[in-house]
């Protein structure tokens, strides 16, 4: 797929055994006087909570710090040492097709979801050559397993035998909050270990699944590693494969989405942090900035753990002390870095447009922009060369910035051998440490979308969900559960959502789980 070609539009199908969850019933809209709700932190989360609340008649002020909106997935712009204008970002996001809430927030301005594009597959590259692939593994369970282990080079047939079967059941019967009562307490390495996963596939379970979460296996909870295999794999007909948008993210998602809040009269403040926040006497909030002081009928906490835990610690009136101290002990995840390049010559033209890879030292994937975002495809079409990124999801707390930076680059010599002739025509590297740690033994401290203050409501991908959701998804579905929270105590209709089916599919499984678990 080059530049210039104009793949398939995103698939809009959903699994015929996704679960429905019809929002809390009510009257339409607000009638009368309009109540207001702050939502603070203009992500994903924030933005869904604003959408939902807007819709129906709630008057809404989103504050947002940064001078953009998307959160962890948002962009802003930058100038090229060459002169050009380009969009930079915290790096690759997929947006995969069990991503139901997410991709019914992105309807609201692209019915069709024009705006994304499918890529063909979702390579992954192991240090010693092995390569696999799910383009054509069979998106239905548990042929998806069973076709996985007939066509994967890194997971065969015999690998499949010499696994602990009782220790692998639970996987098969996946169900929340059930999960982590059973395997919060282990870490997903040690549950690997005790599956007698095969050492060889490791990469395809830490990079494909417990990666995503920017923190390394050790450290993370078992039970949102069982998590993602039901979501992606053993749970879900939906597949791996996954869209991107076909410009950055501000163009396709964010902008537009502004624009449709501001129409149902959302006021959308970016570059405004919220200093702190105290409960009123009427019930309310006053919410203060930098610049100003306003009250409102109800607030949405919508931030990251960094932000949630500093803004909480500076308001000493929210919630109660359990609530307190809970979000006190939220932590984040190790560093991650993502590198962006321009070169001066184009990468080989069979490089996928995004490839995951394992024994590479640090990287964790490259993707090619040009093969499918506009913007790279216009600069790599006027300079003959190419926009790669470089993504390191956990980099050891400790590590030297400028020795990372160049082992990342050193890698991608490695796998694409052809960038060692070409010149960096500019650069730019994006550390940051503000990604959600899912501990062992931790599921019980995250917030949940209630607190004690019933005005006061959490969402972000953070926050502990009782449906079978993740990462951005977990984001969108938590920040409409949270605008429903409050559209429920004003007897409004609430957002319906859907998510991948909450049980494993087979009966059999399903009961031999029971049995392994006691």
């Amino acid at each position: 797929m080059t530049g210039a070609a104009r793949p398939p539009a995103a698939r809009r199908g959903r699994d015929r055994r996704a679960r429905v969850l019809p929002g809390p019933a009510g009257r339409r809209r607000i009638e009368g006087a309009r109540p207001s709700t702050a939502v603070v932190g203009g992500g994903i989360a924030g933005l869904a909570a604003a959408t939902a609340l807007a819709e129906r008649g709630v008057a809404v002020t989103l504050y947002e710090r940064q001078p953009y909106l998307g959160g962890r997935v948002g962009g802003w712009p930058t100038r090229l040492r060459d002169g050009s204008g380009a969009t930079m970002s915290r790096g690759f996001h997929a947006f995969f097709r069990q991503y139901y809430n997410l991709r019914g927030l992105l309807r609201r301005t692209d019915p069709a979801l024009e705006r994304l594009t499918g890529l063909p597959d979702y390579p992954l590259l192991h240090g010693s050559g092995t390569r696999d692939g799910f383009r054509h593994v069979p998106r239905t369970p548990p042929f998806s397993a069973l076709g996985f282990a007939l066509l994967s080079p890194s997971f065969g047939l015999r690998d499949l035998g010499a696994m602990d079967p009782v220790a692998a059941v639970p996987l098969f019967d996946v169900r929340v909050p059930d999960v982590y009562e059973r395997l919060d307490d282990i870490s997903a390495h040690d549950f690997l270990d005790a599956v007698r996963f095969p050492e060889k596939a490791r990469h395809l379970a830490f990079e494909v699944f417990s990666r995503s979460f920017f923190a390394d296996p050790r450290q993370l909870s078992a039970a949102e590693l069982a998590l993602m295999f039901h979501i992606y794999f053993l749970g879900s007909a939906e597949g791996l494969l996954f869209d991107v948008p076909r410009a950055p993210f501000p163009d396709a998602l964010w902008n537009p989405l502004a624009d449709y809040v501001r129409r149902h009269g959302a006021v959308v403040r970016t570059g405004t942090p919220v200093e702190h926040i105290a409960p009123a006497r009427d019930g309310g909030y006053r919410i203060t900035t930098d610049g100003d002081e306003a009250p409102y009928d109800s607030v949405v906490l919508a931030l990251d753990a960094t932000g949630l835990r500093s803004l909480v610690a500076r308001s000493d009136r929210l919630g109660d002390a359990p609530w307190r101290e809970r979000v006190a002990r939220l932590r984040t995840a190790p560093p991650f870095l993502v590198t962006r390049l321009w070169l001066d010559r184009p990468v080989a033209p069979d490089r996928p447009g995004f490839l995951g890879t394992s024994g590479f030292g640090t990287l964790d994937n490259i993707s090619v922009l040009e093969r499918w975002e506009d913007e790279a495809a216009r600069w790599a079409a006027r300079t003959g060369g190419s926009v790669v990124e470089l993504h390191a999801y956990a980099v050891p707390p400790e590590a030297a910035r400028d020795v990372e930076e160049k082992r990342l680059l050193d890698q991608l010599h490695r796998v694409y051998p052809e960038t060692r002739a070409a010149t960096v025509v500019d650069v730019r590297h994006e550390w940051r440490a503000d990604c959600p740690l899912f501990p062992v033994g931790g599921y019980p401290d995250r917030p949940t979308v209630r607190t004690p203050d019933p005005r006061l409501v959490v969402a972000g991908d953070l926050v502990r969900s009782e449906l079978p959701v993740a990462l951005m998804e977990r984001a969108a579905t938590t920040g409409f559960q949270a605008a429903n929270a409050l559209l429920e105590q004003w007897g409004v209709r609430g957002q319906t959502l859907w998510t991948v089916p909450d049980r494993g599919r087979s009966a059999v499984l399903r009961g031999l789980a029971r049995w392994a678990s006691g």
